[in-house]
Formats: structure tokens, sequence, C-alpha cells
């Protein structure tokens, strides 16, 4: 028996397509059957899976189970909870491998998975293996079982251990996400008041899509903070590995400026290690990383990614634009979006400051939001190498650690390929609204010279 993979699904950080069209249960089975083999052929056994609330998950679940078992892998279910539960789970059960059915932050009718194998990232060339196994029917044989284990409230008492965060009042928007029951949990435990919205889990996201890094999806959640005179307010992603926040006055703390605040109580715990932010962070985050006595690391956009950096550096914090923060200091090192929102109170606790205190010492920046454009697969890549050749032959200021990234007296912008669509995305960040339009001018004269412009925008 062999299986063929539509060709958009197996991903650089994760297995994604959209369901009944590129994604169906045949797949989540070749995926247990190839995913079960390579645990086999590393010595394990046992595999724990989960997955989100989308409608398709049971039916995908089902299947992946299925497969795993006709490889000769023993299963131990977690259900229906966010992703960073499953990371957990796969780090503290007594398994040699995990992986959680999610469509993460797209639209309803997708669906995916995302895996980690032994303790560290399956991504890349491992996602790829998958797909040349189930092309030859490489799998193993066995008859394995598939047992349940409710983790819940050990994920909580794990997210709540050794608190010392203070009392706030604080707005929760889980977005109708796999992490709102655990919200829910976290809420009962934590002193202080706390107002939440949209907790229900519900696979079609009626109020509005589950992405805190477009400013659109964090409308109700500021509304509830100035309605109710909080503190701040949180908001999490489709499966809860990716966070949104707004302050008090309902200012959005993004990504790098989260990363920022989460700097000084850890460098104050671990002085002078490696903090990591990908490439899209802005240059106000690399200074406070140094104010504070750190040392910046910037690196590639992408979860997996990020985490084999940490690895490698004995990093013990890292975190991206989208809302991928990484603990690995008194945690795992993977992305938890309800640790980040605990690690934010303790934050806010440690320096005796609130948290729009905290985010209104951060500079201000000019910047534009990710931009994305449609590039075709065979040309994205392509693109960013001729745009690397110029600025090379023309002696410019740049970084090529994922894409270009050029500085200049302005400020710096950003060109790099999605590893995950067919998309370029640019960025750009300026001291004056004046040096965000020459920024801005640099890179259309870039993208002209490729015979490509700005144009509309693709969506995430």
């Amino acid at each position: 028996m062999t299986h063929t993979f539509d060709p958009t699904t197996l991903r650089e950080y994760d297995i994604r397509g959209i369901v009944g069209e590129t994604l169906g249960p045949d797949d989540a089975r070749a995926i247990g059957r190839g995913f079960g083999t390579l645990i086999r052929r590393a010595g394990g056994t046992h595999v724990a899976v989960g997955r989100d609330g989308r409608e398709s998950s049971p039916v995908l679940e089902e299947a992946l189970v299925e497969g795993l078992n006709a490889s000769g892998c023993d299963v131990i279910s977690i259900g229906l909870g966010p992703t960073p539960m499953l990371y957990y789970a796969e780090a503290t059960l007594e398994v040699d491998g995990g992986i959680q059915i999610t469509g993460s932050h797209n639209p309803a009718n997708y669906n995916g998975f995302k895996m980690v194998f032994q303790h560290r990232p399956f991504f890349g060339r491992d996602i790829q293996a998958l797909g040349i196994m189930a092309d030859k029917g490489d799998w193993e044989e066995g008859s394995g079982t598939c047992g349940t284990a409710d983790i819940a409230d050990m994920y909580v008492d794990r997210l709540m251990a050794g608190y010392a965060g203070g009392e706030y009042r604080i707005g929760w928007d889980a977005g109708n996400g796999a992490a709102g029951p655990i919200v829910e949990k976290l809420v009962e435990r934590l002193p202080g008041e706390h107002f939440t919205l949209f907790t229900d889990v519900d696979g079609n996201f009626p109020n509005h899509h589950p992405d805190p890094t477009d400013e659109a999806n964090l409308a109700d959640l500021k509304k509830l903070v100035a309605d109710n005179k909080l503190d701040f307010g949180v908001a999490f992603d489709g499966d809860g590995d990716r966070i949104g926040a707004v302050d008090g006055l309902g200012r959005v703390i993004w990504g790098d400026q989260l990363l920022a605040i989460y700097a000084e109580p850890v460098l104050k715990a671990d002085p002078g290690a490696t903090i990591i932010a990908d490439v899209k962070a802005s240059s106000a985050l690399f200074d406070r990383i140094e104010e504070l006595g750190g040392d910046p690391l910037m690196w590639k956009t992408g979860h997996s990614l990020i985490k084999q950096k940490m690895k490698e550096t004995g990093s013990p914090l890292a975190g991206e634009m989208s809302g991928h923060i990484f603990f690995a200091q008194d945690y795992y090192g993977f992305d938890d979006a309800l640790y980040a929102a605990i690690q934010l109170i303790r934050a806010a606790s440690t320096s005796g400051k609130s948290v729009t205190e905290l985010r209104g010492e951060l500079p201000e920046m000019i910047n534009t939001p990710e931009m994305r454009f449609q590039v075709s697969e065979d040309r994205k890549f392509a693109v960013i190498d001729e745009v690397l050749d110029r600025l090379a032959e023309a002696g410019e200021d740049y970084e090529e650690v994922d894409g270009a990234r050029v500085n200049t007296d302005d400020g710096w912008w950003l060109l790099r390929a999605s590893n995950t669509q067919d998309v370029l995305v640019a960025r750009a960040e300026a001291k004056s609204e004046e040096g965000l339009k020459r920024l801005l001018h640099q890179i259309d004269a870039q993208l002209a010279e490729s015979g490509l412009e700005r144009g509309p925008q693709a969506g995430h």
C-alpha cells in the first residue's frame, strides 16, 4: 500500500491543507504510518495525540491513530486542547513523540498536524521524509493500542507552578479556539478579577478569526478592557501557541514588544543569556536586550527553526513577531501562549509596574505591518537571491539570516520568502514617516528590478 500527498500540504514547519480538497483521513492515516515508522526505527513505541476544536479534527484523529497503530505504535490520546498541552504531554508523559491535529490560526475549513519527535521539533526534511515513505509504502507493520490520558488539570498545575504574580484585572479572549477550556480553569485559580470572551470551543469561529496578530481580531478584547477598565488583556490563536495582548489603554503589545518585556525578568535570573528574535523583529528589541546585558540573536522566522536554535545556543527565551513566545527558563522551550500570559503577569509583578507602564516605556517606532504579496512558488526564492546579489554589488549594509534585512540611516527594511505560502513578505521600520517612505521606495525599486510590484496584499 502506498499514498501520495497533495504537494501543497507538506510544509516547512507542519502539515496543513483544506479539508476535503487537499487533506483528508487517508492523509492522516499515512502521516500516522510514516511518523510511527520513524518512531519505531528510533527505538520508540509510544506517541501522544491531541486535537484542536475544528469540526474535522475528530475524524482526522481517528485516521491518524489507525495509522500509528498499524505501524506498531501505542497511542495515548489527550483529547481536545491547545497545541502546547500536547507539547507538555510529550515532554512529561512516557512517550517518544507527539502529534497535534490543528489548523492553527487558519480558516475553519483548514486543518493540519504539528509534530514533535523525541523532544525535538519535527520539520523540514523530517516532514518531506513522510512524503517519500508514503510514495514507497516504506512503513513498519504492527498492531498498537490506543489509551487516553486526561492531563488538562496537570497542565494547568504546571502553568501555575511557582506563581508569584500579583492580583490584576485581566481580559482573556480565547477566540472559540482550543485554549478556551484551559483559560476557564486558569482564571478560577488566578488571584484578581478575570473577564473571559469566547471560551466555548467552536470550530466555525463565529465571533472573529482566531489570529491575534491581526489587530482587527482584537476589537472585542479592546472593548472588554475599556468597558471594565481592566489592567490588560490577552488573546490566543486557534490552537493556543500564539499570544496577542493589549494594555490598559487598548494599545496592542506586538510580539517583539512582549519579548522586550519578558527579557527583563529572564535576564535578571540568567545574566548575559542569549535571547533570540526572528528577523521581522524591531531593532528596538535587539537594543533593549543589549541594554539589559543580554546577547541578542536575530534568527530565521518559523517556530521549529527558533526551537532548534534555542537548543543549540542554550537560550532561555525566544520569540517571533507572530506571537510565538518560547520559554526555556524554568519551562520546556516550546511556544505556549497560556504560559506566556502567566509570564506577562509575572513581568508586571516583579517590575512593580503595570503592563500599561511597561508598554509605555518601549520606544515608539514607525513601522509597517507584515506586508505579504503573491509570487509564484518557483519564483519566490529566486527573487530573494537576485535582491541579495544586487545588495552585495552595491555594497549595502545587510543581513541574510532569512531573506534580506537592509540597514540604512532611516532604519531597516526586510524582504523574505515565506516558507509556508507562495508569497514574499516585506516589512520596514524607520525613525520618521519620511524615512519610512524612503524605505518602502527601496523595497519597490528592488522588486521592480526583479519584474515585480508590491501590489495587492495576500492574507495569512
